[in-house]
């Protein structure tokens, strides 16, 4: 069963984050250097809110928003969530939809490891799923039906 670290595997440990005195400006500027949709907040030693492009639509619709003087600990998201490490693909996209939401730290000996999005759950399903097709697909091929003739019965 492919696990929430073997997710992170492939795709990469790396937690991106920024200090809640960065401007909405700068994390924009970040997350597009990094080609991101989501930024943790990070104080001191410890993860303390999210914000992602979606917040950044939900904003803009503020009068007083302006990103290039606004301070992200005033926009994140708090409350973060996460889930063990040994999670499989089914528990995480249960919590994902139980829970709405689109992003989920990934905990570990009492450490976040990582951060696992809706879309990454999702790719390594698919993926999986094609792997369990193709491989069920070369043990039911077409030239056993081929080779397959009826034998005549003699009487």
């Amino acid at each position: 069963m492919l696990t929430a670290e073997a997710i992170l595997e492939k795709k990469g440990h790396d937690i991106v984050s920024v200090s809640p005195d960065t401007t909405i400006r700068d994390a924009l500027k970040f997350m597009l250097s990094k080609n991101i949709g989501s930024i943790l907040v990070k104080e001191g030693d410890k993860f303390v809110g999210i914000w992602t492009e979606r917040d950044l639509m939900r904003n803009t619709l503020d009068e007083n928003f302006d990103p290039n003087t606004a301070k992200i600990k005033d926009y994140m998201v708090t409350g973060l969530k996460s889930a063990p490490h040994t999670d499989s693909i089914y528990q995480l996209m249960d919590r994902f939809l139980g829970m709405r939401l689109r992003h989920l730290l990934i905990e570990k000996k009492g450490k976040y490891i990582g951060l696992l999005s809706i879309g990454d759950v999702s790719k390594a399903n698919l993926i999986k799923k094609t792997e369990e097709i193709e491989k069920l697909n070369q043990m039911v091929s077409w030239r056993y039906y081929e080779d397959w003739k009826w034998k005549k019965k003699k009487y």
